[in-house]
């Protein structure tokens, strides 16, 4: 998938006691990696079981920053240059 140029997106379940996620997202290259809410379903720990929403974001970009060895700030900025990147966004909504 990586191969063919695919980002690989995670959501709440990245956050999950019993996931095996954790083992893959050491593996996929920070310029490949998403997030998404996939509300309103998937919550993340800690609001596992209550519908989920964009503001729960934080919850998956922290864990993810966690796995990967990185600060949560440059876990967000490069997912969301990848954001930009996959969309076609423009660069100007970064501040």
């Amino acid at each position: 998938m990586l191969d063919l140029g695919f980002f690989i997106s995670f959501t709440g379940n990245l956050t999950f006691k019993k996931s095996d996620l954790p083992e893959v997202a050491r593996f996929i290259p920070i310029e490949r990696l998403l997030l998404e809410t996939d509300s309103p379903f998937l919550s993340p720990q800690p609001k596992r079981g209550r519908r989920n929403e964009p503001a729960h974001l934080v919850f998956i970009a922290e864990k993810l920053a966690e796995i990967k060895g990185l600060e949560l700030l440059q876990l967000a900025q490069a997912t969301t240059r990848n954001a930009i990147r996959l969309f076609g966004l423009s660069n100007e909504i970064v501040a």
